[in-house]
């Protein structure tokens, strides 16, 4: 009996080999269930929110949309890629095949990097959020501060962790289903919330009443370029995630069709969700800097946890646990990308063949999965013991990375299909001219992101040496793949010599 790998065919790419996950685990609902909960909007939001409305006050719905073009115009691309070369690597195994394994290798740094970064700040936020509704529900403030002791909250954080781990490494059948009681959950809270804030105005007892005008919707009505560049990059940040859907291809029904139709409807889900609460909030409180307004300062950390008393009354606590089941959906289900781009990386021996490893039991990447969450638990005790600061400027940083890798994916779209691309009007637009217009704004926001991080006062206002902290951390974080790549050149050549991809 043959021993080689299954592979799966295309009319435009050679074979591709199959890596013994569990396939035709997860359908279209499941998929864009998994993808609502990796954005985690309940979480993204209530971080968000109030930064976004500091750089462009009611313009907010504007840039909301703004940001939603290139997600769109770039999951369109990844939709194409996907139906030629259904594959757990996407985005490394996409910009491969595209560009060579060099591009490739970086494009996969790119997206594990950026996913175990968050994992640990997502583990943060659901720490801080168990704390809070320890503190609601029995009264008392201060199991409330509990978080703050630091050896506390880190071996929390790392039982966050270990948890999610857990789940994601029982398989996507697991996950699916523990992210269709947190993600409904989540969503129910926040309609809760828009048609509180919205009852409110029409009563007279919103904070500050402010009338929907089509101003808000004008993205040129924002006073500078800058505060214009900052809100579009905090809202490409809040889509950031849907890409999941394309990670767990080989584990979908109909693999070709399935992820690429999961990705739009999240992308499209996503962003009728932030536009609906961005309409209650500015309605609710106004962009005003004092008291409740969504520009005051004071708010920024946590919109929700101010606005959530006054517009919901008794039921606060209800967007706590929303806020808390959302940080701690998103960490179990951002647990898939990196787990299976290093499943891919490993098995087709970019890095370690180790990472390539399957659970018997489960289906699912044994090694990769566990390697993920020792990785995020090691990158939270070390910056959070240094500097919380250092923690948060990489978060800030993130930006960088996600431009960075969807933009190079992007790219590999149009030039994987450059050959077909003009064949009709449907590939033209779909395989060209959508993917090279995201792919373009993505690099253009690296670019304008990197130099403005070099600004001491950008992020925390730490800096090194006079050079912003979130330019060192995000470009730091960058050069460090391209050594450990170099590592690999001498250890696996193989791959870098295109004889295995």
């Amino acid at each position: 009996m043959s021993t080689a790998p299954k592979t799966v065919q295309s009319k435009e790419t050679p074979s591709l080999s199959e890596k013994g996950l569990k396939a035709g685990s997860v359908g279209l609902i499941g998929a864009v269930v998994i993808g609502v909960s990796c954005i985690a909007p309940a979480y993204t939001l209530t971080a968000a929110l109030g930064p976004t409305v500091s750089e462009v006050g009611v313009h907010l719905p504007a840039i909301f949309l703004v940001g939603f073009i290139p997600m769109l115009l770039v999951a369109l691309g990844y939709r194409e890629l996907n139906n030629a070369m259904p594959d757990a690597g996407t985005s490394f195994t996409w910009a491969t095949r595209a560009f060579g394994p060099w591009i490739g290798w970086m494009g996969g740094w790119g997206l594990i990097a950026a996913t175990i970064i968050v994992l640990s700040n997502l583990a943060a936020v659901a720490v801080d959020f168990f704390y809070l509704m320890l503190a609601q529900i029995f009264s008392n403030p201060e199991l409330g501060e509990l978080s703050k002791i630091l050896p506390l909250n880190i071996a929390t954080t790392l039982v966050f962790i270990a948890l999610a781990c857990w789940i994601s490494y029982r398989g996507m059948e697991t996950t699916k289903g523990v992210q269709y009681v947190l993600v409904a959950f989540q969503l129910l809270v926040l309609g809760w919330f828009a048609v509180s804030a919205f009852v409110h105005v029409s009563n007279g007892t919103a904070f500050d009443a402010t009338a929907i005008s089509p101003d808000w919707f004008n993205p040129f009505a924002v006073d500078s370029f800058s505060s214009f560049a900052a809100g579009v990059s905090l809202s490409i940040f809040i889509y950031w995630g849907w890409d999941v859907t394309l990670t767990m291809n080989e584990e979908t029904k109909n693999p070709e069709k399935t992820p690429g139709r999961a990705a739009t409807i999240t992308v499209l889900v996503i962003v009728i969700i932030y536009m609906t609460i961005a309409l209650a909030t500015l309605s609710f409180a106004g962009v005003g800097e004092t008291g409740l307004g969504a520009g005051n300062p004071e708010n920024q950390a946590s919109i929700f946890a101010v606005l959530a008393g006054p517009v919901m009354g008794p039921f606060a606590i209800l967007m706590s646990l929303a806020i808390l089941s959302s940080s701690a959906a998103s960490l179990q289900s951002t647990f898939v990308s990196p787990a299976r781009t290093m499943l891919a990386m490993g098995h087709y021996r970019a890095i370690s063949p180790r990472f390539g490893r399957i659970s018997p039991t489960y289906k699912s990447p044994s090694f990769a999965t566990i390697a993920a969450a020792i990785a995020a638990a090691g990158f939270y005790v070390i910056t959070r013991t240094v500097s919380e600061n250092a923690l948060w400027d990489t978060i800030t940083a993130l930006g960088m990375m996600i431009c960075f890798y969807y933009g190079i994916t992007a790219l590999a779209c149009v030039w994987f299909f450059r050959a077909s691309a003009f064949s009709g009007v449907r590939p033209f637009f779909f395989k060209f001219l959508a993917p090279l217009l995201g792919g373009v704004i993505l690099l253009v926001m690296f670019v304008k992101t990197a130099m403005d991080s070099t600004d001491p006062e950008y992020g925390s206002g730490s800096s090194v040496g006079g050079v912003g902290l979130v330019f060192v951390l995000g470009m730091g974080v960058i050069l460090l793949g391209v050594v450990v790549m170099l590592v690999m050149y001498r250890l696996r050549p193989e791959f870098f010599k295109g004889k295995v991809l």
